[in-house]
């Protein structure tokens, strides 16, 4: 599964949704990842949709649960909406829509 890197908090944070937690997003979401990306794309979205994407990307990335709880906690109600989301698109890009690249022989 492809990781995304970008500055979250306090420093530059690897997200990654790996199936696992692609199951746990629709859990706690109630919505499946294809609908859930299809509202994303356009811009339509629940704010604890943005929170799980964002949490759940930082332990697909490697932060442990506790880790990533602590800076959804401690950041996510710094920051607008329209930053949230900037943050948690790109992740659900990279799950749906991975670059593959080739090597040229």
């Amino acid at each position: 599964m492809p990781e995304h890197r970008q500055f979250f908090g306090d420093s530059e944070k690897a997200f990654n949704l790996t199936p696992d937690l692609v199951l746990e997003l629709e859990r706690k979401t109630g919505a499946g990842i294809g609908g859930l990306s299809r509202r994303f794309f356009a811009g339509d979205f629940r704010f604890n949709e943005l929170t799980e994407v964002i949490r759940l990307g930082l332990i697909g990335g490697g932060a442990d649960p506790e880790e990533a709880d602590a800076l959804v906690t401690a950041y996510l109600p710094r920051m607008a909406v329209t930053e949230l989301y900037a943050v948690a698109l790109p992740v659900l890009e990279a799950l749906m829509f991975p670059k593959v690249t080739t090597d040229a022989a």
